[in-house]
């Protein structure tokens, strides 16, 4: 589903057959200028969204930025300003304030781990733990604030996870199938395995036939040892339980990526709002 697309099934739950407040209160004519109010510290997202909504809804309004995605804020900060019709300003101000809050929450969330891993080569990636049709605007809040996508969908990288080496019938027939996978349709997908243990780490090791391995619900201890078993051989992935609190930690083993659900799936929004003036 494309963002044009969310825009316009938001704008219809919401405003159904008409805003009836505020048709039934502001005359047709009047004309009104808001804007947007930073209340609470963290890293702003959905500023690009917020246009896209405006001018979906009426093509009368204008925004001025004052803003950037991906830029620090503190309270009193003013993002952006809009113009136009008073009624049309009111029908987006919730549906532009429901994305926004909620990036700006995961845009915030991101760099505080983000800020964890300073200095270090490890990148922390989002995951597929998105809200169902929301996942490009997630993402895209995942890279204001300093973060990087993993794969976006099932369809975008070939990843071996448990129940898929249990029902391939093991490690080597999963990588052995999805390479032939790869050949038989043309495709030139990254592949990466998930592994639980250095057993299945040495088998993958001598098998072969992947660009990444996720090292998944190892101590940072085990996970330093499984990155100098590696060799650099591989991309290496760790995720499983990793927070805040312990991602650094994680990252000092060397290990180039770590993966967080909670930048998505755990996320308190930040206070904006709309204000008339």
């Amino acid at each position: 589903m494309t963002i044009d697309e969310i825009i316009d099934k938001a704008l219809a739950e919401d405003i159904g057959d008409g805003d009836h407040t505020s048709l039934s209160t502001i005359p047709g004519s009047a004309h009104g200028k808001a804007r947007l109010l930073v209340k609470q510290e963290g890293v702003l997202s959905g500023m690009e969204l917020a246009r896209k909504i405006f001018y979906r809804l009426d093509k009368r309004i204008s925004m001025h930025d004052l803003l950037k995605d991906g830029e620090s804020i503190v309270p009193g900060n003013i993002a952006f300003t809009v113009e136009g019709p008073s009624a049309s300003i009111l029908m987006a101000e919730r549906l532009v304030l429901n994305f926004m809050q909620r990036m700006s929450g995961i845009a915030t969330s991101t760099s505080l781990y983000v800020k964890e891993l300073s200095g270090l080569k490890t990148r922390v990636l989002d995951t597929r733990k998105t809200t169902p049709l929301l996942r490009e605007i997630e993402k895209l809040a995942v890279l204001h604030g300093g973060g990087s996508n993993h794969r976006f969908g099932l369809y975008d990288m070939i990843l071996i996870k448990d129940n898929h080496v249990d029902f391939a019938g093991g490690i080597v027939k999963a990588i052995q199938a999805a390479n032939s996978y790869l050949r038989d349709t043309g495709r030139d997908l990254k592949i990466e395995i998930e592994v639980r243990n250095f057993d299945e780490l040495d088998l993958v090791i001598e098998t072969g036939g992947v660009q990444r391995i996720m090292l998944d619900n190892f101590t940072p201890a085990d996970l330093k040892i499984a990155i100098d078993r590696i060799g650099g051989r591989f991309e290496t992935e760790a995720s499983g339980g990793i927070t805040l609190e312990t991602i650094r930690t994680y990252a000092e083993t060397g290990v180039d990526f770590i993966s967080v659900g909670a930048l998505t799936h755990h996320i308190r929004s930040l206070d904006l709002s709309l204000k008339a003036f």
